[in-house]
């Protein structure tokens, strides 16, 4: 080199083509994976990153709807499965499993009285599938009820009814009731004798209700009568008949589903405000 050379210049890449160099030596999965989350229709969605730090895991669970249900941390020991048994778990599983089966089952069923037990015959030995569906529906019912009585139990036993968890406690209860009332209604469904006899001793005994029903103590005080009393409410007349079928299935396909889901939602979200699942006594 000469001594009135002068040495090359160097040169100086700038930002935007950096990054697009970068763009350039990434895969074609990754450059897709890059656009898509970086385009405004992901960001409107998805408005936080990748929930590896802590900051991020608590914003997208307080942004998302079905997350915000859940506390944003829990502690490890309450996730043994000694302490929580999966109760609460399982039985909303089983609250699914029912839900998408019981749909299934109303394709094939009309309630009334001429069609209601042909119907379950045609689902037993027409229908493809049938006797699944219904089984599958009978044993999850069957299923759900032990689950949530053995999650009660688990919460009594280890004190998680205590403060601050009283009125959760309360909600918990009023599943369980609500459990045994969409097995109630159901009941009468396949309008066979079994459950035609089971729903007459289960009027009868709404019947026997002090105060509101006619042969309860008191029910002169408010005037019950077989006629407008709570069986009489409950049944739609006087007998097991069409409008009792009607209004057990309404009961059990909607009224009391929606009850339900909205308790259950009640119940996560006072969980996590609660500060999650109790610690293990």
């Amino acid at each position: 080199m000469m001594e009135n050379e002068e040495p090359p210049k160097e040169r100086v890449v700038k930002p935007q083509e950096a990054l697009e160099g970068i763009e350039a030596g990434k895969g074609f999965q990754e450059r897709l994976i890059h656009k898509v989350t970086s385009s405004e229709l992901w960001r409107s969605v998805i408005r936080h990153g990748s929930p590896a730090l802590r900051r991020n895991r608590a914003l997208t669970v307080i942004s998302n709807f079905f997350l915000h249900l859940h506390p944003l941390s829990i502690p490890r020991r309450a996730l043994a499965f000694a302490h929580t048994w999966c109760m609460g778990g399982i039985t909303f599983l089983l609250f699914l499993v029912l839900t998408v089966s019981g749909v299934l089952l109303m394709f094939y069923y009309v309630p009334e009285v001429g069609r209601a037990y042909e119907d379950m015959k045609d689902l037993q030995f027409a229908v493809s599938f049938g006797m699944l569906m219904r089984n599958l529906h009978r044993w999850s019912a069957h299923a759900m009820v032990v689950a949530v009585i053995l999650h009660m139990m688990r919460v009594f036993y280890s004190g998680a009814y205590k403060p601050p968890r009283q009125f959760n406690w309360v909600i918990g209860v009023s599943l369980l009731v609500l459990t045994l009332l969409l097995s109630f209604t159901g009941y009468l469904l396949p309008w066979d004798q079994l459950s035609l006899w089971a729903i007459t001793v289960g009027a009868n005994m709404a019947g026997a209700t002090p105060l509101v029903g006619y042969q309860g103590p008191f029910h002169e005080l408010l005037g019950a009568r077989v006629d407008n009393d709570v069986r009489f409410l409950l049944l739609g007349g006087t007998l097991v008949g069409q409008n009792a079928l009607l209004r057990f299935y309404v009961l059990h396909c909607i009224v009391l589903p929606l009850v339900a889901v909205l308790g259950m939602a009640i119940h996560f979200w006072r969980v996590r405000k609660d500060g999650g699942i109790s610690k293990p006594l």
